[in-house]
């Protein structure tokens, strides 16, 4: 993230936006995603009686505000003469640098899903794409290979539209497949019928890796034998095999087939459930929505900010996948953590977002002036700081505030008298009806 360019003004002067900024502006979006405030104006976020504290506590809105419309991923010199030949020249470098990170992060498991994923956006951009089946319609569409186990996004390629030499691209399934899924060895492959087809197997095959997809009724490599529908028993399969692929054609309802190809399956197998389904294509149903899975959870805590520039939405789909992945690895790796918390992620990103923005409020030195920001503030430098001798005027005076709410353990419990505040020297939950006001002298 050395790449990213951005000034923040202070009086007449700009100064570079260093780490801490930037980290702090990535926790910001993180946390804006968490509380699920997508479609909600920044403004709303950073209001005084009803915004969240954390946002004031670590910047003003119009600092947020500029970091966003001044945020650069290239040199903006010499990107005329990189985009002749380079659509995707204005955030290119941050985009390789991080794709080429993510293989090296995690394993996938044996099953490996590659779709398409489309990140909505109807500004102007020129690979901007229209898919009618998907809910956004309008946007920017990514390859992405996936652990269809975990929808770890393990590599990811940006399609810009045709060649710049004008003609169409030949095989662009195939050419995709063998992209996203260099350096696996050993893996299985599920995908869809535009990326399926009997060469592609083939090509996989040399690289040890299987594949199992549906087919288009148009490829010329299918037997007739397979797309006749008419006249066959509904439920019913037909399969053709060669030395290294097996096709399957099932018939879930009258005159409408599925067309199935594989590379892992050697054998005809039918399964005993009663709508008689083949080995194939249960396979194919369990690994098909890793991409989609990847899709759905993104949305859930999205971060991306309404914006005019597609740079930005696609920064944003970075920060959005690269939180994911990093949840899936943090998982993994500690599989006991919150083992009885539904809600996980949820409360992974919002630790995440607040470690991001608490070193910009450790050093933060102007206090904010709505009394819950000024808290955060205070509570997150006191906490960093060094500590200090207690004061006993003051500690036996001021009660501590606990973040749970119990029972007061002096008032009756048929009374059910809930509080936060709680005796600074036995520690015992007290109401404000059974607590005695003392002078600091009396106190000691």
């Amino acid at each position: 993230m050395t790449n990213l360019h951005g000034f923040r003004k202070y009086g007449d002067s700009w100064t570079k936006m260093d780490e801490t900024d930037l980290h702090a502006y990535l926790g910001l979006l993180i946390l804006a995603g968490v509380y699920r405030s997508r479609g909600e104006a920044a403004a709303s976020l950073w209001d005084a009686e009803n915004g969240r504290p954390i946002f004031r506590a670590t910047m003003p809105l119009k600092l947020f505000h500029t970091y966003s419309r001044l945020l650069r991923f290239d040199d903006r010199e010499s990107r005329p003469a990189r985009r002749v030949t380079d659509k995707l020249a204005a955030i290119r470098d941050v985009w390789d640098k991080w794709v080429e990170r993510l293989p090296y992060l995690y394993n996938p498991g044996p099953d490996v899903t590659v779709d398409e994923q489309l990140v909505p956006f109807r500004g102007r951009c020129p690979f901007r794409q229209y898919m009618p089946s998907k809910p956004a319609k309008y946007g920017i569409k990514s390859w992405v290979a996936c652990d269809a186990k975990s929808s770890y996004a393990w590599k990811m390629q940006i399609y810009t539209g045709k060649p710049t030499s004008g003609s169409p691209e030949k095989k662009q399934g195939m050419r995709v497949v063998l992209d996203v899924t260099e350096g696996l060895r050993g893996h299985n492959v599920t995908c869809d019928n535009f990326f399926t087809s009997y060469e592609l197997g083939q090509q996989l095959l040399k690289r040890k890796i299987t594949m199992v997809g549906t087919v288009r009724k148009n490829k010329p490599e299918l037997p007739p034998a397979l797309l006749a529908s008419k006249e066959r028993e509904v439920l019913s399969s037909k399969f053709a095999f060669t030395p290294t692929t097996t096709l399957v054609s099932y018939l879930p309802k009258k005159n409408k087939n599925v067309l199935l190809l594989s590379t892992l399956h050697r054998d005809g197998v039918i399964s005993d459930r009663g709508d008689r389904k083949p080995v194939i294509i249960l396979d194919y149903n369990r690994n098909k929505g890793g991409v989609d899975n990847l899709d759905k959870v993104i949305g859930a805590y999205s971060c991306r900010r309404m914006t005019a520039h597609w740079p930005l939405v696609i920064f944003h789909n970075i920060i959005d996948v690269s939180s994911y992945n990093a949840f899936v690895i943090w998982r993994e790796t500690n599989p006991n953590w919150m083992s009885r918390k539904y809600n996980k992620r949820r409360l992974f990103l919002e630790q995440l977002g607040k470690a991001l923005v608490t070193p910009l409020i450790e050093r933060r030195k102007q206090i904010p002036r709505t009394e819950a920001s000024a808290a955060v503030v205070k509570a997150i430098q006191n906490a960093g700081a060094p500590d200090q001798p207690e004061d006993p005027a003051t500690t036996a005076t001021s009660p501590a505030r606990p973040s749970k709410r119990k029972r007061c353990q002096f008032c009756p419990q048929k009374k059910d008298c809930k509080t936060y505040t709680v005796c600074c020297k036995c520690k015992k939950y007290i109401c404000r009806s059974c607590t005695l006001p003392y002078c600091p002298t009396c106190a000691k």
